[in-house]
């Protein structure tokens, strides 16, 4: 089963062991980090990733031109919840994620860019105007 942390990260079990996770390709306004007052469009976000994922079976696709773990030890992955609907580009898509590369391109990143300006073109999510004044944080 999976729980939510935040809008780009969750928490899986894998063999038996909780193990964080880590979106690849995505990033969302911080809603839990210490060093920063929760940003723009993060409670948002957050909330539409706890109903997308809490309490569903996922399946995770780890991308081999990316590590496995990141500086903070969260396992990366795309996480599916069918065959049909990738998270993580349902989070750009819908505007509540914007598309991030950290240092070499991954597998989704042209699909998850053109999600990004869809979601920008329409104004959707973190790009409204009425939200972020239409910019990422």
């Amino acid at each position: 089963m999976t729980s939510v942390t935040d809008g780009d990260t969750i928490r899986v079990t894998i063999e038996g062991q909780s193990t964080r996770v880590r979106l690849i390709g995505i990033d969302t306004p911080e809603i839990n980090d210490p060093r920063k007052p929760v940003q723009c469009f993060g409670r948002e976000a957050s909330r539409r990733a706890h109903e997308l994922m809490d309490g569903t079976q996922v399946w995770l696709e780890y991308d081999p031109s990316q590590s496995r773990r990141d500086r903070y030890g969260r396992t990366l992955a795309y996480v599916w919840l069918t065959d049909a609907i990738l998270v993580n580009e349902e989070m750009v898509n819908e505007g509540f994620a914007h598309e991030y590369t950290y240092e070499v391109p991954y597998k989704y990143r042209d699909i998850f860019r053109d999600a990004e300006e869809a979601a920008r073109t329409a104004g959707r999510g973190l790009w409204s105007p009425a939200t972020c004044g239409g910019e990422a944080p």
